[in-house]
């Protein structure tokens, strides 16, 4: 029997619904009279604001994963095999900026946390169950999850800093609050490194979240030591992208010497 778009009708609303209201807790975010970019606590791993624009990004595409949750193919990936999990991602998100934006940065980091993890299951689900079979699964279910994972993985470090670091507009820069910083950049580094080499071409919208988010830390930070730390951490991260852009063209590039030298094939028959 021919699937149509009413089946799962009921997680698809859901979906819908969710994704406004996790879309409207970042909008709020910028609208508020107190820009929470501008007036947040400022740590010595605080972001320029810029950084925060990757947000916009990820709801375009989680956008088109809603419309796209409503084909035949979509329904495949998203109703049943996300499931649910789409759905508790985005209230989750959803009270996690609301904890951040309000400066309850503690019960924030904690959210966070249980954000990540989500995005984590689902970001494997994907990766492990659902390899992409056309290009709407690479355009609205890998490539907006790849993002968001690497994105989380920035947030849980910038949200510990704001829960248990020290102001860095009250207080210089310590011994000790250099070394988590610079282990903070370092396993901000070293994850964008394990993303580049987990195939050929690596995950490189995971890898350019991370890249993206150092160099904005770079920009933000005026204490040296993070400042160079961190602009030497972005580099190494560029290069992590670079490497991931050449995987991926010598993917598609391999992929079209194949199907010119397809005739070739028989001579490994020995025929």
């Amino acid at each position: 029997m021919a699937e149509r778009w009413t089946d799962g009708i009921l997680l698809k609303i859901v979906n819908v619904v969710v994704y406004f209201l996790f879309l409207g807790s970042n909008i709020y975010t910028i609208a508020a009279p107190h820009d929470i970019y501008y007036s947040g606590k400022e740590t010595y791993i605080t972001p320029a604001p810029w950084a925060f624009f990757i947000w916009t990004l990820i709801h375009l595409l989680l956008l088109g994963t809603i419309v796209y949750q409503f084909t035949t193919a979509g329904k495949k990936v998203i109703i049943d095999g996300i499931s649910w999990r789409f759905a508790l991602l985005g209230v989750l998100n959803a009270i996690y900026i609301n904890l951040w934006s309000s400066h309850h940065y503690i019960l924030a980091f904690v959210f966070a946390l249980f954000v990540s993890s989500t995005v984590t299951h689902i970001y494997y689900v994907v990766k492990k169950f659902h390899a992409p079979a056309n290009l709407g699964d690479e355009l609205f279910v890998h490539l907006p999850f790849s993002l968001y994972h690497g994105w989380t993985t920035v947030l849980v470090i910038l949200t510990a800093f704001e829960a248990f670091g020290v102001n860095a507009l009250a207080k210089p820069a310590g011994v000790w609050t250099k070394v988590f910083v610079f282990l903070a950049l370092f396993f901000l580094e070293g994850t964008a490194a394990a993303y580049a080499f987990t195939s050929p071409e690596g995950d490189l919208p995971a890898s350019i979240a991370i890249m993206w988010s150092l160099f904005a830390i770079f920009a933000q930070q005026r204490d040296p030591f993070v400042h160079w730390s961190s602009l030497a951490f972005a580099i190494l991260s560029a290069l992590c992208v670079l490497k991931g852009i050449w995987g991926l063209y010598g993917r598609y590039r391999g992929g079209a010497i194949l199907l010119e030298d397809e005739e070739r094939a028989p001579l490994v028959g020995g025929r």
